[in-house]
């Protein structure tokens, strides 16, 4: 699976805390591994992310993917209020 990030989600990554992006490569890992493992709580969103999914970083941060051709893109990374509020 070829797994590509949208420059969006790349400068939102850089302005996350160091713990939280090495909780990310762990959650990427997993997610190459196996998607729909129970840990990423992997679901389909609606409204404004309508097509795409989540998968949960940390208790609060959510990474959002969608398929294409290739694979997978990350369109966006951030707190819950902030992708959804």
């Amino acid at each position: 699976m070829i797994i590509d990030f949208h420059k969006d989600f790349i400068k939102a990554f850089k302005k996350l805390s160091p713990k939280t992006k090495k909780r990310f490569q762990e959650r990427l890992l997993l997610f190459e591994k196996d998607q729909f493992n129970s840990t990423l709580n992997n679901h389909a969103l609606s409204g404004k992310y309508q097509g795409y999914k989540s998968i949960n970083v940390t208790g609060d941060i959510r990474a959002i993917y969608g398929k294409n051709a290739q694979g997978v893109i990350f369109v966006a990374i951030g707190s819950h209020s902030n992708l959804y509020g």
